[in-house]
């Protein structure tokens, strides 16, 4: 009996300690199990992710943050400007300290030839570029486009960090970018983001502040061809002229502007496309200028487009592709039998569905260039080879009695000079006002009505009939570019093509 007993205890025993040894087996294995499982999960979605989803900043930092540069410029005093008047009284001399300014370039040559915005330079009377790594240098101007906002300058450097190009025509929208630049002449920053909208009109997205109206000295910038890459990536003064890159690394825009009502970043930002760069920069470096050819179609600007359509009574939804509205005489479209109404599907083969992309891509070529564009007419697909003609410069006539009437005419509405009051509401120095709108005018046409203030065209302040067509006559690009402040107390900005 004691023997069985004994044999039961260690049978029990025996039990005991296997389980015992289960569970501790349990306890160090399944944990290492889990890990194995989870290296194993991270593997496969780590293999199966695209650059884009799983980007790597650091590496695509590293590759552009040395060659991008702080551009640093000083403005010339003209006179009557930063002069001390006790001095001036008393005769002594007076050295008033010049006006600064500073923005962001890009490196694109080992030998120092640097990509940056018009507006950044415009008018200055020196510019220094400062490395990353401290090195400084005085810079040349090479060359500027008002119209798409880009200069090329140039330094005396060998074996300087370059930004490789990428291509901007392959940007999708969503897809991760880094913008680098020097905001708020801080050091070097970088931030993050995605691509949120490709071929923007920057002319209907930004809004100046009323700083700007209070003083229409300050230079502003008429770009004419619109088509920017829009980003998300926090964009503030400072980052103009810098770089807007992938995660390879690899230029795909230069960052030009933000949308904002207060002057800083507020979630939208502007780049100009590298492969329009390319080409500008290609020809200031080779001709000084920017030699553009022209189609000589026009078309309605992006924000009046919907509008002017179901006016036109067409429904905007069947339009896939670009709606001319009217031909210029002697262009290349004319010659080619290009027709109001018709609508343009593709250029060389490369489809088009907004005005935006069809002027980048026509502002890409040369006069005498020739471009293969499939068309629409009366429902039937049609095609045409055009050559591009060269830019005609416009002359600047004299405004008598007989122009002005014409002037009005050709914009459908009348002005007035700005009465005090409204100057004094507005914080204004300059404008005209609109005192009538013309039925299927101009003005009628994109949606500018009766009481509205125009304060600016083509960058040029107006407070007369005379100003309104220098400043119209100034505009060598095809874009009329109107500022100022609707009824009910709006300010906008709108830009309108005329064709391309």
């Amino acid at each position: 009996m004691k023997k069985a007993i004994l044999l039961f205890l260690l049978a029990l025993g025996s039990a005991v300690l296997a389980i015992a040894g289960y569970r501790l087996l349990d306890q160090r294995v399944q944990p290492q199990n889990q890990n194995q499982n989870t290296v194993s999960y991270n593997r496969l979605v780590s293999s199966s992710s695209s650059s884009a989803g799983n980007p790597d900043f650091i590496r695509a930092s590293s590759m552009v943050i040395p060659a991008v540069v702080h551009v640093n410029t000083t403005y010339p005093i003209s006179n009557g400007q930063g002069g001390n008047p006790i001095l001036d009284l008393f005769g002594l001399p007076d050295n008033p300290v010049p006006a600064r300014s500073a923005g962001s370039g890009v490196i694109i040559t080992p030998d120092g030839f640097i990509v940056t915005n018009n507006h950044v330079i415009e008018n200055t009377a020196t510019i220094d570029v400062v490395l990353p790594d401290k090195r400084s240098f005085k810079a040349k101007l090479v060359g500027r486009d008002p119209s798409t906002d880009l200069a090329l300058l140039k330094v005396e450097g060998k074996n300087l960090p370059v930004v490789g190009l990428g291509n901007s025509d392959s940007v999708q929208v969503g897809e991760w970018v880094l913008a680098v630049g020097y905001p708020y002449s801080l050091n070097s920053t970088v931030t993050a983001g995605i691509i949120s909208a490709k071929g923007r009109s920057i002319g209907i997205l930004s809004r100046p502040s009323q700083e700007d109206y209070a003083d229409p000295g300050q230079p502003v910038s008429n770009s004419a061809v619109e088509a920017f890459l829009q980003t998300d990536a926090a964009i503030n003064p400072g980052n103009s002229g810098g770089a807007l890159v992938n995660t390879n690394g690899q230029l795909i825009g230069i960052n030009a502007a933000i949308a904002s009502l207060t002057g800083s970043y507020a979630g939208y930002g502007f780049a100009i496309p590298v492969n329009l760069m390319q080409k500008v920069i290609g020809d200031l470096r080779k001709y000084g200028e920017v030699k553009r050819g022209y189609l000589g179609v026009n078309f309605p600007a992006p924000a009046v487009e919907d509008q002017i359509l179901r006016e036109g009574g067409i429904d905007p939804a069947t339009i896939k592709g670009v709606y001319i509205m009217g031909i210029q005489a002697g262009s290349g479209a004319a010659t080619a039998g290009l027709k109001q109404g018709d609508i343009i599907k593709s250029i060389d083969g490369i489809q088009v569905t907004s005005s935006t992309e069809l002027s980048e891509r026509i502002a890409r070529r040369h006069p005498g260039d020739k471009v293969q564009i499939a068309y629409l007419r009366n429902g039937k697909l049609k095609s045409a080879q055009i050559e591009l003609k060269p830019e005609e410069k416009p002359k600047e006539l004299a405004l008598d009695d007989k122009a002005a009437k014409g002037l009005q005419v050709k914009l459908g509405a009348t002005f007035s000079p700005l009465p005090d009051r409204l100057k004094q509401q507005y914080g204004l120095k300059s404008g005209v006002y609109v005192t009538d709108v013309q039925q299927n005018g101009f003005f009628d046409s994109v949606g500018i009505p009766k009481g509205t203030i125009i304060t600016r065209i083509n960058g040029r302040p107006v407070s007369s009939l005379s100003d309104i067509n220098k400043a119209l006559g100034a505009s060598q690009t095809g874009m009329v570019r109107f500022e100022g402040i609707t009824p009910d107390g709006t300010v906008f900005v709108f830009s309108f093509p005329l064709g391309a």
